[in-house]
């Protein structure tokens, strides 16, 4: 929302109100507050007549600050409100004196000077971020009564902005208008289902408005040199957070807001949809599963999509029998092929349910002011909305979700959750503007739940597509509807980079595009980027995902690119419990790698998983693929070609070839099971080492999918001499294991910690007794 008429003006049908100066602050052990009134204060009479803004400065938890800007205090605080974590033992320093005020958390300072007109400034040791200049802060009051609060930030030259959610605009997103308000608009346009008040910039901090309902934002679209954001109200409430990097920034946010659930190491694997309006039945269901089977296609997941109910009648959670008589058995069947089962729900209940007129009776349906249950006939005709702010319909709710997790059932694609009225009225008296982004968040915390409650905590993983601040605690979420041409590949990707940027840590999307039917072309090239996706399913609307209905190489790159994230499920798995640890998204944007590396600033057509797998997808029917490695030795994991990076490099690659390159001073751990992704990583594994150069280490961390147990190995090299140790609670003594020396001309060779003479010395300090252990040529 813009407010200002060019550089001097106010539009005309607004007043903005403004603090210039701090007249007076007030002190506690925990905050500090600013009070500034919108004129210098020069005499008692000027004390008389006047509004006072108050600006009040907290910290919840560690380099994160908190500002509280009111107007006026006394209007009703109506939820729901985000979860916001705090540590009650923080301690922060505040001082206030004749000529400064300030308040400092660990390394994050905001200052402001008595004796100047209004400068709010944000620091990290001594290094300025952002500051709210002069007139910055703003109480608005349109011409129709309708006020709002803003604030504008300071954004330096070179300084860009990403995150907002899960946005498929462009990456950098200097110049755009952003409103928090989730849409059902695909991924083609401006909307997003996934709407997060989170921003990061590549100066090193981010900003978190703390408002569920719509927050408008202008990034350097109104005032170019400045992001701005308002609400409604007469109050502002956002946090700027700080850290030592980008990483840590994503992390001091997802510690407020809390962190990515670890999904099950099944999840990784292949998934498989009948897709959306195809005719399917058990015998269509079987045949594709027997298909890939037969063709040595790795498949580890079967998704029913809407119609497993009869139509009209979603959602009831009744299996149309009339097409799937014996649903029970059938599900039986299919997990005696070793497949995990997933089925689509959603919250709207349609009027022919059986459940409608339970839930109408009942009191659990949003109603209208009036007492009506709301309902329309977009969708499904007459359907209702569950109130998830009313704990018994939760309950309902959840107990139909029960009784398939009983019949077999491992996982919900928690589909829809955007389009929710706010002509309604709920159950606790929730704001339903408020409520309009922030039901997805009670929505899918009660799927989720069921999941663990019925399967066991670290096995619950939903499939959804709605999201707000805070929804990174229910993964995994996917894209959307995308669209069978390279562009919506391209805006996928964007959408899922700006998600990760946004405390997101797993992300997926429809490979071959949800809308039309893709060529075999695009199908093959979206299959090397889903595979190398956090995770992967096949998935359409009208048309099959099998790769035989494309061409017979459609089945070899799928095979190919399958059986290639199983063997890197060691590596994948563990920068999954990094992102659930440490809140970082599995796929990176460049930026957040390397944030020092101004070419990375812009890159959206490439990604790292983890640290050190750099992944290139092709967006092109020729094969050509352009894409820059940043400094330093690059080791291609497929080909073994080593390159020196800082430069762009553009070539052709085959449909079993992609751009996968793998960083220096890196010991990637690899497995050696092709079939499934949820393998004993610390029994089938082997350490690749790739270009550790003299002085330096690299780590390696295995975990057990079942049991989180940690193998550690870590190898120094000191001149000729490597050094290698092992620890951790599963000892790599248990198991054979190797270290693959990649792009080393001379190599040790060590069987049971005898060390055979060669260039390198090695000197072995893990326990040898009982294993095999090994330095081979790659």
């Amino acid at each position: 929302m813009k407010f200002s008429d060019g550089q001097w003006m106010t539009r005309k049908e607004y007043q903005i109100i403004s603090p210039v100066e701090v007249h007076d602050t007030y002190t506690t052990d925990h905050s500090l507050t600013l009070f500034g009134p919108p004129k210098p204060i020069t005499n008692r009479s000027g004390e008389l007549d006047t509004p006072l803004i108050e600006v009040k400065l907290s910290s919840p938890i560690k380099d994160v600050i908190r500002v509280q800007i009111f107007h006026h205090k006394g209007k009703k605080q109506v939820g729901p409100h985000f979860a916001i974590n705090t540590d009650p033992e923080l301690a922060v320093h505040i001082e206030a004196n004749k000529q400064e005020a300030s308040l400092t958390s660990g390394s994050l300072r905001v200052s402001i000077r008595r004796d100047q007109p209004w400068h709010l400034q944000f620091d990290y040791e001594g290094r300025k971020l952002t500051s709210s200049g002069f007139k910055n802060i703003g109480y608005v009051i349109s011409e129709n009564a309708t006020t709002y609060v803003r604030d504008q930030l300071d954004l330096g030259v070179g300084e860009y902005v990403y995150g907002l959610g899960e946005r498929f605009t462009s990456f950098v997103k200097n110049g755009q208008s952003v409103d928090i308000w989730n849409r059902d608009g695909g991924t083609n346009s401006e909307q997003s289902y996934k709407n997060i008040p989170f921003y990061i910039t590549n100066k090193g901090y981010g900003v978190f408005v703390n408002h569920p309902e719509n927050v408008s934002f202008e990034v350097a679209s109104e005032k170019v040199s400045k992001v701005q954001f308002s609400v409604e109200g007469e109050s502002l409430d956002y946090f700027l957070i700080g850290g030592a990097n980008l990483k840590e920034v994503l992390g001091n946010y997802t510690t407020l807001t809390g962190k990515p659930a670890l999904p099950p190491a099944w999840t990784f694997g292949l998934w498989l949809t009948t897709s959306f309006t195809t005719n399917y039945d058990e015998s269509t269901v079987t045949s594709f599963i027997d298909g890939m089977a037969e063709r040595e296609l790795p498949l580890h997941v079967f998704h029913f999509d809407c119609f497993w109910m009869r139509e009209f009648h979603w959602c009831d959670f009744e299996w149309d029998t009339r097409i799937f008589p014996e649903p029970e058995k059938m599900l039986q069947r299919l997990k005696n092929k070793g497949l995990k089962i997933c089925v689509w729900i959603n919250p709207y209940i349609a009027q022919r349910s059986p459940m409608f007129s339970e839930g109408m009776e009942a009191g659990y349906l949003l109603k209208r002011p009036n007492g009506d249950v709301w309902q329309w006939d977009m969708w499904q005709p007459g359907m209702g909305i569950v109130d998830f702010t009313n704990p018994a319909a939760c309950e309902w709710y959840a107990e139909k979700l029960r009784r398939l997790v009983d019949m077999g059932v491992d996982s919900f694609k928690t589909d829809f959750g955007e389009r929710i009225p706010t002509d309604v009225v709920y159950h606790d008296g929730s704001d339903p503007i408020k409520m309009h982004n922030y039901y997805t968040q009670l929505y899918n915390e009660v799927v989720f739940h069921v999941l663990e409650e019925k399967l066991g905590k670290g096995e619950a993983a939903l499939f959804a597509r709605s999201a707000t601040a805070g929804g990174q605690q229910f993964p995994v979420h996917w894209g959307g509807d995308c669209t069978a041409t390279y562009e919506s590949m391209a805006e996928s990707l964007r959408g899922g980079l700006s998600l990760g940027l946004s405390g997101f840590g797993f992300w997926s999307h429809d490979i071959g595009g949800f809308e039309s039917t893709s060529s075999a072309d695009l199908y093959k090239r979206w299959a090397a980027f889903g595979l190398l996706s956090s995770h992967s399913r096949l998935h359409g609307s009208r048309s099959y995902r099998v790769p035989w209905m494309y061409d017979d190489e459609a089945v070899d790159v799928l095979r190919f690119f399958t059986k290639l994230k199983s063997t890197l499920m060691p590596y994948i798995f563990q920068t999954a419990v990094d992102a659930s640890k440490l809140g970082l998204p599995l796929m990176r944007a460049m930026v957040l790698e390397f944030a020092n590396d101004p070419t990375c600033d812009y890159l959206d057509r490439q990604y790292m998983i983890g640290d050190s797998l750099l992944v290139a997808p092709i967006f092109d029917e020729s094969g050509i693929v352009s894409y820059y490695l940043p400094a330093g030795t690059w080791t291609h994991f497929l080909t073994g070609k080593r390159v020196e990076g800082n430069r762009w490099f553009k070539e052709h690659h085959d449909y079993l070839s992609i751009p996968l390159w793998v960083r220096a001073n890196t010991l990637l751990a690899v497995g050696t099971v092709e079939e499934k992704p949820d393998y004993d990583y610390t029994a089938h594994r082997e350490f690749h080492l790739f270009e550790l150069e003299d002085g330096q280490l690299a780590t390696s961390r295995v975990y057990h999918p079942t049991t989180k147990a940690e193998s550690i190995l870590t190898v120094a090299r000191r001149g000729n001499v490597l050094l290698v140790e092992a620890s951790g609670d599963a000892a790599l003594s248990d198991h054979a294991w190797s270290i693959v020396l990649r792009g080393v001309s001379s190599t040790p060779v060590v069987e049971n910690g005898t060390v055979a003479t060669h260039a390198f010395g090695v000197r072995i300090t893990a326990d040898d007794a009982g294993a095999a252990v090994r330095i081979t040529t790659c």
